[in-house]
């Protein structure tokens, strides 16, 4: 499906918005957002799945849509949510689509999204979400991605400013740069948000992760013990 045709997805322009996973990593993920409290009031069920579209993800490209299209199909069966699809490639290409109900929709756009090279855009996605949790709160941002090529005291910066207005960020980098790793650790750290992998050898764990994430945006604790599946298990026994 040529992403040309996907009318709902706008570009945004200057800064405007727009190896086997180890179970130990898997439970440091779970560790990390123990502090996080239910999705509640005017920003629950609003959820930015922002992905990092540019050639370097080409090769597992076809299996992460997979899993991030289950993750918006669970949080469809909560109902109530909404959810943002924004992405990046090529030369300053940063597109976002509209805030949408229909997740299987979402899902069925993210898959005919197609990889160019480019640098990382980051800073672009940081302050897309600042600007559209000022127009309505924001539950939380899911970003995937497997380079950082922009300035981390830059990013430190936006990262800071959505942790300040109670915007966590979910952080899972695909590859295992360290430098990479140190940076998407600090966006999470400063957003009071969590890191993890993102491992195709360890599919299974990371799509109950990225349900849990979805259900929890969509219904808060309530929702996650009783849809969350094994991910949302996990997760509530770090919530409660």
């Amino acid at each position: 499906m040529p992403e040309d045709k996907n009318k709902p997805l706008a570009p945004k322009g200057g800064d405007a918005p727009a190896r086997t996973s180890e179970k130990g990593e898997i439970e440091a993920f779970l560790a990390e957002a123990r502090s996080l409290g239910p999705a509640t009031g005017e920003g629950r069920g609003r959820l930015i799945m922002a992905l990092d579209a540019t050639m370097s993800r080409q090769p597992t490209w076809d299996v992460a849509c997979q899993l991030q299209a289950e993750m918006f199909r669970e949080a469809g069966r909560i109902g109530g949510i909404e959810v943002q699809l924004v992405y990046f490639r090529g030369f300053g290409e940063c597109r976002a689509s509209r805030w949408v109900r229909d997740t299987a929709a979402l899902g069925r756009l993210m898959t005919g999204i197609q990889c160019r090279g480019g640098q990382t855009q980051i800073g672009k996605v940081l302050t897309h979400a600042r600007r559209e949790n000022a127009r309505k709160k924001i539950a939380a941002m899911v970003f995937v991605g497997d380079a950082l090529e922009e300035p981390i005291d830059a990013l430190a910066a936006k990262a800071g400013e959505l942790g300040l207005l109670g915007v966590r960020v979910f952080v899972f980098q695909e590859g295992r740069d360290p430098a990479v790793e140190r940076g998407f650790r600090e966006i999470a750290r400063l957003t009071n948000g969590a890191y993890a992998r993102f491992d195709m050898n360890a599919a299974g764990q990371l799509r109950d992760l990225l349900k849990a994430v979805a259900v929890y945006a969509a219904g808060g604790l309530k929702a996650l013990a009783d849809k969350g599946g094994a991910g949302g298990r996990r997760l509530l026994e770090q919530l409660r």
